[in-house]
């Protein structure tokens, strides 16, 4: 979701939840949010949407996830497989 997308989106709900306009004004917003949600443009976007987050997250835990293996096969390696080493701990 782009900047401007989400800005958008926030000062919608700003409205909605801040609005002091009354019910009437309030289910007048609510009949169009539910239009645009029940168009199938936006349905779909939304799908994809969710379906590249979903992606990304998964990118993203993996990156970290073989980072994590790496440094610490690194850290492993300096301080021997046992994980011993020559020096005083905590002296």
């Amino acid at each position: 979701m782009g900047m401007k997308t989400g800005l958008v989106i926030g000062l919608g709900v700003g409205y909605v939840l801040g609005a002091r306009a009354g019910r009437q004004r309030y289910e007048q917003i609510q009949a169009w949010w539910d239009q645009v949600s029940a168009n199938p443009a936006v349905q779909k976007a939304t799908v994809s949407a969710k379906s590249l987050a979903g992606e990304a997250g998964r990118r993203g835990l993996d990156a970290v996830q073989g980072s994590v293996t790496k440094v610490s096969g690194a850290v492993k390696q300096r301080l021997g497989e046992g994980g011993d080493t020559p020096y005083a701990v905590g002296t």
